[in-house]
């Protein structure tokens, strides 16, 4: 059995397997993405309290200095002969002050009809007047937010002055929309950085599986690519050894029924040559004797069938299998295995789309499919069998040709029918005798024969709603237009 050199899988080499990139992926990129939406919402918000707590607290500190500076002129207008205070509104009105109020010998009096007590929160009114203490509250004019600042002066007077928020709030939504656009850009980068991020993650997992899926198919050589990674190493390494453990159990265990296939045939040509010479002389014998020798050839011949299973086995387990490919008409050739099967009057029905399809592989070994069918429905299905071409009725052009392998036997129950095609399942537990024909290895021939030309095989209820029947499925191509 020869070895090759082993295939290593590297890192981004062939198709990535798709459940498992989506799911993992998915799952980093998604984390990746909200922990960096989070982070932008958290650093967003704490940069808008900060900056509307700095331009709230310049506005209010810029208010209180124009209205203690605005409270002196207005003290000084108070100190004249008149008890008025419309000299200290005429002064603050040269000023360019127009929302102001004053306090004074239990009036007021106000720059701007706007601007009139009842917009005074009471509490502010109360604090300034009352305790004489200075006082700032925030407060809505007519919808709209004010720094409302007071002031006491001499004699039981107060001065109170509106400053509006306006440009503060213009500020604000700047500084938000700003915000929002950073966000965003933030969020796109981190879903640019999650995606590229997710997939370096994901691809030594992606590699392994897919190093995995190619060992299941058959590529035993198949190896990971070593890394300096230290947890990926030991992966790597792992995943290696027990590959390279794996393929040498079964070349092994492949040399081996590949050496005693071959040990058997020299001793099984010595028997079936001798069992020719006696039953050279059959006349000569009594009826007991003639029963031995039909016997004894009835078992050389089963025997001699499993020995070529087991060579035919071994050759695929070696990769050894080189098929002779030929053009067959799927009609034509079907009917010829048929007639040289273990049952050759089994009936053959072509559909007319299926008359004209053409089939490209070998021949001995789609023969030996139809005949093992054929084999299967004698010894299990009631010793009758019926065999129907057709094509997938699915298909709107001829693609695919489909042959199916009828029995009126007892039928495959739904859980046995994969395990059937598997070596030395004989219709039930894998491993159960139940009669003296077959070994248990021509449905699993079957499925490699068919595997070999790209086709597909499995088994169904009976079309008549009982038995079984076995479905073929193999490329094929239409030569109606050319006939």
């Amino acid at each position: 059995m020869t070895t090759t050199a082993p295939e290593v899988v590297t890192p981004g080499s062939g198709e990535r397997v798709r459940r498992l990139r989506g799911g993992l992926r998915r799952r980093i990129l998604l984390i990746f993405t909200l922990g960096s939406a989070v982070l932008a919402l958290l650093l967003a918000g704490a940069t808008y309290a900060l900056t509307r707590s700095n331009v709230v607290q310049q506005t209010e500190n810029a208010g209180i200095e124009a209205t203690r500076r605005n409270a002196r002129t207005v003290q000084n207008n108070l100190r004249g002969p008149t008890p008025s205070a419309q000299p200290a509104i005429d002064a603050l009105e040269s000023l360019g002050v127009q929302r102001a109020l004053i306090w004074s010998n239990d009036q007021w009096w106000a720059a701007s009809n706007r601007y009139q007590s009842s917009a005074l929160p009471q509490a502010l009114v109360d604090r300034v007047i009352d305790d004489v203490v200075p006082a700032r509250m925030i407060n809505e004019v007519d919808g709209e937010p004010h720094v409302v600042i007071g002031w006491p002066l001499e004699e039981g007077a107060a001065y109170f002055e509106f400053f509006t928020l306006d440009e503060v709030s213009t500020t604000l939504q700047s500084v938000q929309l700003s915000l929002y656009l950073a966000g965003g850009i933030t969020i796109a980068l981190a879903i640019v950085a999650g995606v590229v991020l997710s997939r370096r993650a994901v691809r030594p997992v992606a590699d392994a599986a897919m190093a995995a899926k190619a060992i299941a198919g058959g590529r035993l050589e198949t190896r990971l690519a070593t890394t300096a990674d230290p947890d990926l190493g030991a992966l790597a390494d792992s995943f290696n050894e027990m590959a390279r453990a794996l393929q040498e159990r079964i070349e092994r265990d492949a040399r081996f029924a590949s050496d005693v296939s071959h040990e058997l045939r020299s001793p099984l040509m010595t028997l079936a040559a001798s069992i020719e010479v006696i039953e050279g002389r059959r006349d000569e014998m009594p009826d007991r004797a003639r029963a031995a020798v039909d016997l004894l050839s009835s078992d050389v011949a089963r025997f001699r069938t499993l020995v070529e299973d087991l060579l035919e086995i071994s050759r695929f387990d070696a990769g050894a299998i080189s098929p002779t490919l030929d053009e067959l008409l799927t009609a034509e050739f079907v009917a010829q295995a048929v007639a040289i099967s273990s049952l050759p009057e089994t009936e053959v029905i072509v559909d007319e789309r299926a008359a004209s399809t053409l089939i490209t592989g070998d021949r001995r070994r789609l023969a030996r499919v139809i005949a093992n069918l054929i084999d299967n429905a004698r010894i299990h299905g009631g010793g009758s069998a019926s065999v129907h071409v057709g094509v997938p009725s699915a298909d709107a052009e001829v693609s695919r040709v489909r042959i199916e392998v009828s029995d009126d036997g007892p039928g495959v129950p739904d859980e046995e029918r994969r395990l059937i095609f598997e070596r030395f399942a004989r219709g039930g537990v894998a491993g159960r005798r139940r009669d003296n024909d077959g070994a248990g290895l021509g449905l699993a021939l079957v499925a490699e024969h068919v595997r070999l030309h790209s086709g597909s095989v499995w088994v169904e209820t009976g079309r008549r709603g009982s038995g079984s029947t076995f479905v073929i499925e193999l490329p094929a191509e239409d030569l109606g237009d050319d006939s």
